[in-house]
Parts: C-alpha cells; sequence; structure tokens
C-alpha cells in the first residue's frame, strides 16, 4: 500500500483528476487548514494559544520556471512579514525545488539566501529534504548557507542508510536538524525496507543529535515523528540521560495526533506544528497516506460518507 500511494504522489495525470472530487478535498483537509496564508496564520494563533509552536511550509516542488521561483520566494518573504506582525514565533520551511534547484543551484541558493535574511537571526528556516537523488545538493547548500547564516537548518530522513555519516558531518557545524523517518519512494539499496529497520534506526540518529558532542556544537534538535512508541521511548531515553525537556522538540503534522501534541505540550516539552497550505497538495497528501495506514482509514470514512 506504501509503493501504491507512493506512485500515485508521482502520476500528474491522477493529481489534475483527483484535486477535482469533494471527498477527497474534504479528507486532505484534516491535514492543513486551507490552502490560502490566511489558514495558516489562523491556525497558528489557535495553537499558540495552547502552548503549541508552528513552522509553516507552502506546498510545491520541482518547478521549471525561474520566474514561479521568484513568486515562491516572494511569497515567503510576505508571509514571514505577517507572521512578525501578529507576533507569531511561527517559523518556515522551504523545499529547494520551490526555490529553483532543478533550474539552477545558483538561482536556488540566492532565493534561499533571501528568505533567510528576511526572516533574521532568531528565526531560523528550515531546509526540507527531498527524494535521495537531491541529498548531496541540499546538503550542499545548507552548509553554504550556515556558513552565512545562523539561522538555517536542514531535514534529515532515517530510512536512509547514508544519513548517519550526514549526521556525523553536519553535527560540528552546529546545524539545526529535524529528523524524520522520509516519505519518499526509494529502492532498498538505498533505504532501509522494513519499518523495524527505520525506527532503530531513528533512535539510533536521535541518541547521535543528543550527543554532548552535538550539544556542544549548540545543534538544535527537533524530533520530527508521530510514532507513539517513538516519541515516548526517546523522551525516557532524555530524561534518563539527565537531559531537560528544552534540550529538543517534537514536531508533528497539522492534524495528526493532536491530542500527543497537545500532552507533550502540557508536560513542559516544546511541542511544535508544521502546517502545510497551498493548492499544489496532492503529492503532498499522497506521502501522508503512505506514511501511516490509520490516515487511509480516515479517507475511506469520508468516501463512504459521500
Amino acid at each position: 500500500m506504501r509503493s501504491f500511494f507512493l506512485a500515485c504522489s508521482q502520476s500528474r495525470g491522477l493529481r489534475e483528476r483527483a484535486t477535482r472530487y469533494g471527498f477527497v478535498r474534504r479528507a486532505v483537509s484534516r491535514f492543513m487548514p486551507g490552502e490560502a496564508a490566511s489558514d495558516a496564520l489562523a491556525a497558528a494563533l489557535t495553537l499558540q494559544e495552547r502552548s503549541i509552536g508552528t513552522v509553516f511550509t507552502h506546498l510545491g516542488e520541482n518547478i521549471s520556471d525561474s520566474a514561479e521561483a521568484e513568486s515562491v520566494t516572494v511569497h515567503y518573504l510576505e508571509v514571514l512579514d505577517q507572521i512578525q506582525k501578529l507576533g507569531l514565533g511561527t517559523e518556515v520551511s522551504v523545499k529547494l525545488t520551490q526555490l529553483g534547484l532543478d533550474l539552477s543551484p545558483e538561482l536556488c541558493y540566492a532565493n534561499l539566501a533571501r528568505i533567510i535574511q528576511h526572516a533574521g537571526e532568531k528565526s531560523l528556516v528550515w531546509v526540507d529534504m527531498e527524494a535521495s537523488n537531491y541529498v548531496d545538493v541540499t546538503i550542499d547548500l545548507c552548509r553554504r548557507a550556515r556558513a552565512a547564516f545562523p539561522n538555517v537548518g536542514i531535514c534529515l530522513q532515517a530510512y536512509l542508510y547514508r544519513t548517519a555519516a550526514d549526521l556525523a558531518s553536519l553535527i560540528p557545524l552546529g546545524m539545526a536538524v529535524r529528523l524524520v523517518k522520509g516519505a519518499y519512494r526509494e529502492p532498498a539499496s538505498l533505504a532501509f525496507p522494513h519499518k523495524q529497520e527505520v525506527d532503530e534506526n531513528y533512535f539510533s540518529l536521535t541518541r547521535q543529535l543528543l550527543s554532548d558532542e552535538a550539544r556542544r556544537a549548540g545543534v538544535r534538535v527537533a524530533v520530527a515523528t508521530h510514532d507513539l512508541k517513538l516519541i515516548r521511548r526517546i523522551s525516557d531515553y532524555a530524561e534518563a540521560s539527565g537531559l531537560g525537556k528544552s534540550s529538543f522538540e517534537f514536531h508533528m503534522l497539522y492534524g495528526i495526533q493532536r491530542e500527543e501534541q497537545h500532552r507533550l505540550a502540557g508536560a513542559g516539552w516544546k511541542s511544535v506544528v508544521l502546517i502545510a497550505y497551498g493548492s499544489y497538495w496532492f503529492p503532498w497528501y499522497m506521502r501522508r497516506l503512505a506514511e501511516r495506514p490509520a490516515n487511509v482509514m480516515f479517507v475511506l470514512r469520508n468516501l463512504l460518507a459521500t
């Protein structure tokens, strides 16, 4: 089923057809408050009242036009202005292929640098990790950005075999790291094929992120998972190691494990929600379905209700 949904995420024809159906749009509303930035801002204000932080991502990827990359960049600049006006601590997370990476790494870096500068030193800009063929260039551009700016972070994927080595090379830079399991279709030659293996690697990488070396380097750690067993295991490990609840933060997607998001915030952990918005939601949504069978059941209930 995971392979099926990941294949669907890559189908342009399916993307164009499926988004016309009402039940699909209703189902996806669980995972995003709306398509407009104003919807994301309203949701962030509500979450802030519950002591839950937020990160915005404007959906889109693999653009092939420099004018569109410019439009996306300007959009993020405007959203950062709105965040500041509302007094939110919201950060943003960007995809490099949406900033023009497929056109030119230099164009992409110039757009990324504009967003990082506009965010200001106190607001970190996260760089999403995309499919495995983008890992090297993403790390290279993040290294370059980190040398110029303090407020940049990178996402790493636990299902790739290479991530432990990548992480070891990034820790001395003191770069912020958001660790996810990974949601792209990758061959067994590059990624762990079984969930248990991914989970074990995730825990191992988290310990690496919480090591004395990483703390000395000032690495900001974001544990991004909805896996309740992993969350308990990691929080127990942190407490047993004498790490305070401010030593790292938990990141989850809007609409997934809401009770756990609230529980963590109420227990004193830093709980952060990633809010996605925009019209280009179908590939992202298919990857969310591939991640958790429970998400598929939610869609089926909506289908039967129509």
